[in-house]
């Protein structure tokens, strides 16, 4: 198979967990005989600071013709924390969503028994969670007319919902509960929002053509609350773009580590695939960020390929890393290894290539095999 992806290292600690992804593409590419064709492009920061936008078009025409994009991280306090700056590195990727016409976001959870202590929750509340969150990307209040009165005593952020916009996203979460554990979780605010109310009959309307798939509803405040006490209960989340937002990253506290979590953004044509943390900028060319979350991004778009058997390489081989204590900074303070250190060992073990005794004095200085 040949597939063409567009790279967008992005800013901060973009361009190093980038780098680790690439290194295990290729690896899978080479293991399972297909090609790979990379092409690098700007966005955020760093493209604000050589071609004065956030979003060249030369980048959207080569997302527009790639096959997938990868994507790093946006973002820099420069930007980010001037009032008088107006435009900025996230209008880039805004843009880049509307342009791509990518509506669902797609972020899987899976806690690893090895980094249960690093999460705030207990032991046994996390063994067997595995589910999966789709937010809807393009509608909502994000997106809705914004208003401020001339004394700025007076604010409107106006909420539309049309319902081809909800059955676009609930397909593919229905069609993703097939594949697993035929269970879909909706979260609304039906009792009062009248956007809610909409998603909840448009649901329930699909939901006739799922009849394998059992369909649970809950309110938003109490599927805030079941995450945290109950978080092995769901298997597919459907919501909305804000509710989404929010208790996606809510979820993140089950793994312990941000830099553990990808996810992907889906359209008609279009997909881009990108770990959910920020930039980092303060460990930025330090070698120490966690390339796991995009690691496993890459995963999913191996997925999104339908190479199942190469995205479960993956899978293993993060699995294995994390298991034997191959982790970066923010997993273990103490005993932690290199960003680059861990992308070679993921290669390694999807390549076969694992020396049978690591000797992991030599591996804390960035390199996993003897010599």
């Amino acid at each position: 198979m040949i597939k063409n992806i567009a790279v967008i290292p992005g800013d901060g600690i973009g361009p190093e967990v980038t780098r680790e992804t690439i290194k295990v593409l290729n690896a899978v590419a080479l293991k399972f005989h297909h090609q790979f064709n990379f092409t690098e492009c700007l966005m955020g920061a760093v493209a604000i600071d050589n071609a004065g936008d956030p979003l060249p078009q030369n980048t959207i025409d080569t997302c527009l013709k790639s096959d997938a994009v990868l994507l790093g991280a946006i973002g820099h306090p420069k930007y980010d924390n001037d009032s008088n700056i107006t435009v900025r590195p996230l209008d880039g990727l805004l843009r880049l969503r509307k342009e791509l016409q990518l509506f669902a976001n797609i972020r899987p959870l899976t806690t690893y028994k090895s980094l249960h202590h690093l999460s705030p929750i207990k032991d046994n509340q996390l063994n067997g969670v595995d589910f999966v969150i789709y937010r809807e990307l393009t509608g909502g209040i994000y997106f809705g007319k914004k208003e401020m009165n001339e004394e700025g005593t007076q604010a409107s952020d106006l909420c539309i919902y049309q319902k081809f916009e909800i059955e676009r996203i609930a397909k593919l979460a229905f069609a993703a509960a097939q594949k697993r554990r035929n269970k879909l979780t909706l979260i609304d605010k039906a009792n009062v929002l009248i956007t809610s109310s909409l998603w909840r009959k448009t649901v329930q309307e699909i939901a006739i053509g799922y009849p394998e798939v059992k369909v649970d509803y809950l309110y938003v405040d109490n599927a805030a609350k079941q995450l945290i006490i109950n978080p092995k209960q769901f298997d597919v989340i459907l919501t909305e773009n804000m509710f989404g937002d929010i208790l996606s990253d809510e979820a993140t506290a089950l793994s312990g580590s941000l830099g553990l979590l990808p996810s992907s953004s889906i359209g008609e044509k279009n997909a881009l695939f990108e770990p959910i943390h920020g930039s980092y900028p303060q460990a930025a060319g330090k070698d120490i960020a966690n390339p796991i979350g995009s690691i496993l991004s890459g995963a999913l778009m191996m997925e999104h390929f339908g190479l199942f058997e190469e995205a479960k390489s993956i899978k293993d081989a993060v699995e294995w890393t994390l298991a034997h204590g191959f982790v970066t900074k923010d997993i273990d303070s103490i005993n932690s290894y290199f960003t680059s250190t861990i992308g070679e060992l993921i290669s390694d073990y999807i390549s076969n290539d694992m020396p049978q005794n690591l000797n992991t004095i030599n591996m804390a200085f960035g390199q996993a095999t003897i010599i």
